[in-house]
């Protein structure tokens, strides 16, 4: 059994040191929601509630960005493996222009939505919270695209750190600003809700700055970037980068979307279970961040092979990248099971709302495994330019499995939010098997595997 996992060993170490910084990156993206998420909660049911609304609402557009942005990283790590360096370095400039008009766009519709929020049939009480918080951090989207674009950038030739330094830094900002406006420290005004909204947006600015400053001076990138400006569009490139960051926008929104649906699912039976799918959503998005990140490292990876024309190591790197994910969600698994009890009590201390997030935290667990699978098929494929059937698959498994069986069970078997969760478990099982035998054909096709 040992000698069969030898020869993946190397691949082990050198996805995990490129996989690690990026989880840690990815963490830091989701620990933003997660200390909104704590700090909140601390002030009542009703501000956790619309705290929960209007994350899972930014949420949709905010990944819908971030897949768009996505696009750059598998680009660059192809031409960097046929050694294009000054190809890499103007996908990073017409990243750019492409990720800050799209947070424009973006950040355009959040602000019509959250002028539109009684469509959605909450709480009114929670609508009425929700409305300002989701204005501010639907402005965060525009400076978090400035710095995805550098990020995308770095991470596709293997820079994964240095992101990793920049969210950290900016997690303690957005963790400062929050003691200062949300309980009103230091003779700062006590702003709650709105407080943690600004505290979000303030960080992303710092990240943005932060990021680009960065790679324009890091001599690093120097041989790829000799003079960074922004020139007129260059629509070949532009067109490249959409034609892989559309479809993974898509897959983003498709799941995400599901999630966010199943949240607004959620607050039509009431603001303390809506609550409770906060907590449980915060705890297993975090986990799935981690799994993102090295799914992530196995686009580069998988990106890097197919330049190069690596066949061998791209089909060991990718399985190692499998590995790897099983691991970490049997960890998190086992942390979900054994603490769902304890978790909530860091949010909340309202005893109706932790029983629920306990409930849904143990159907969280049994998904984590599916969550981390179909992460990670999915980051290979990108890294090999297949994006058109993975997203097929995702709109099959979260908008044709998920969502509708969602609410079947959550009101049709009047199963409530244990019903709707169970749903998006099967919906992950399925993207995973579906994804991961995708794979699977596609290398058999092109002869990478014996």
């Amino acid at each position: 059994m040992i000698a069969r996992f030898r020869k993946y060993i190397p691949f082990y170490k050198s996805n995990f040191s490129l996989a690690y910084p990026v989880v840690i990156s990815q963490l830091g993206h989701m620990f933003t929601m997660v200390a909104d998420s704590v700090m909140v909660g601390q002030l009542g049911t009703i501000p956790l509630a619309a705290c929960a609304l209007g994350n899972s609402i930014l949420g949709v557009f905010l990944v819908s960005g971030i897949g768009i942005s996505q696009g750059i990283t598998p680009l660059v790590a192809q031409e960097n493996g046929k050694n294009n360096k000054s190809i890499c370095g103007k996908y990073l400039e017409q990243g750019v222009i492409i990720s800050v008009i799209t947070g424009i766009i973006l950040f355009a519709m959040v602000a019509l939505i959250a002028q539109k929020l009684s469509i959605l049939g909450q709480p009114t009480d929670v609508e009425i919270a929700t409305k300002d918080y989701l204005l501010i951090i639907g402005a965060s989207i525009i400076p978090l695209m400035v710095y995805q674009s550098f990020r995308q950038f770095a991470e596709g030739l293997e820079y994964t750190k240095q992101a990793m330094y920049v969210s950290i830094i900016g997690n303690i900002i957005n963790i400062i600003f929050n003691f200062l406006l949300i309980y009103g420290w230091f003779g700062f005004p006590a702003m709650g809700l709105v407080g943690a909204g600004i505290g979000t947006l303030i960080s992303r600015i710092f990240m943005a700055i932060g990021m680009a400053y960065y790679v324009i001076k890091s001599k690093n990138f120097t041989p790829y970037i000799e003079k960074f400006r922004i020139q007129k569009p260059d629509f070949t490139k532009i067109k490249r980068i959409f034609k892989l960051g559309l479809p993974i926008s898509l897959q983003y929104f498709f799941e995400i979307g599901a999630f966010s649906g199943a949240a607004i699912m959620v607050g039509w039976i009431g603001a303390q279970e809506l609550a409770a799918h906060q907590i449980a959503i915060n705890l297993a998005a975090f986990t799935y961040m981690g799994a993102s990140g090295i799914g992530v490292a196995a686009t580069i990876k998988a990106g890097n092979a197919l330049g190069k024309n690596d066949f061998k190591d791209l089909k060991l790197s990718a399985i190692s990248s499998y590995h790897l994910v099983i691991i970490y969600m049997l960890i998190t698994a086992f942390v979900f099971l054994t603490c769902n009890t304890i978790l909530p009590w860091i949010y909340i201390k309202d005893e109706s709302v932790i029983l629920i997030a306990s409930q849904l935290l143990i159907v969280a667990a049994f998904f984590q495994i599916s969550d981390g699978i179909q992460v990670v098929g999915v980051g290979i494929l990108r890294g090999l330019s297949d994006v058109k059937i993975p997203t097929i698959i995702t709109l099959i498994a979260y908008w044709v499995i998920g969502l509708p069986l969602g609410y079947i069970l959550g009101f049709t078997f009047e199963m409530g939010p244990i019903g709707i969760w169970i749903s998006l478990s099967l919906a992950l099982t399925a993207a995973a098997i579906l994804l991961y035998c995708r794979f699977r054909n596609l290398v058999k096709k092109q002869a990478l595997i014996a």
